[in-house]
């Protein structure tokens, strides 16, 4: 009778112990390969990432910041960013435009601070608008009564499309420069000066 309880308790033993290695090694695996499917997963990419650009005019620091849509084989003026509409001039929140200091536009001054910065593309000239509610979700906010400054500019098209909408500040002069938007086939561009 003891030797029948003895080979009992062995064999419970034996088989408790090949139950806990089981159930460690298929946890390891569930591990292992749910780590490996999440390394695999790919990053979602961002339709319309954030950017920045900036310069220093003598000592004027200009700075505009956007978020950056693609064509992705869409029509972009005219279709997507509808003709004689008010549009924030990139994607999500509105685009703003900072300066340091005070800046002549279109023979206007635009004070030092930071602003809105939208416009109503046409087929013929557009309409820029800087404007005082730069804090906000797409042309939401926008009122045309806030437009510090508002003037008209020609655009240029090209052949060549331009993918992701992109701004530029250069440097013309010591006190000079000039605002660049170019997406798909159009490019914007205007003047601005220091004011002294």
């Amino acid at each position: 009778m003891k030797k029948l309880i003895i080979v009992l308790v062995l064999i419970t033993t034996i088989f408790s112990c090949k139950n806990k290695t089981k159930k460690t090694d298929n946890n390891e695996h569930k591990n292992h390969s749910t780590k490996s499917v999440k390394e695999k997963i790919p990053k979602k990419k961002v339709l319309s990432p954030h950017q920045s650009t900036m310069a220093m005019i003598g000592k004027a620091h200009i700075h505009i910041d956007y978020s950056s849509p693609g064509v992705r084989g869409r029509i972009i003026f005219g279709g997507l960013v509808g003709y004689d509409n008010v549009w924030q001039a990139g994607a999500h929140n509105a685009t703003w435009i900072g300066t340091n200091k005070d800046l002549i536009i279109n023979n206007e001054m635009l004070p030092k601070g930071k602003y809105g910065f939208f416009t109503i593309p046409s087929k013929g000239d557009w309409t820029v608008m800087i404007n005082k509610n730069w804090d906000q979700h797409g042309k939401d906010e926008y009122d045309a009564k806030d437009d510090v400054i508002r003037f008209k500019v020609t655009p240029t098209l090209s052949d060549k499309i331009t993918e992701h909408l992109e701004y530029k500040v250069e440097k013309t002069g010591d006190t000079e420069g000039a605002i660049t938007l170019v997406w798909e086939k159009v490019t914007i561009n205007f003047p601005f000066k220091l004011n002294k």
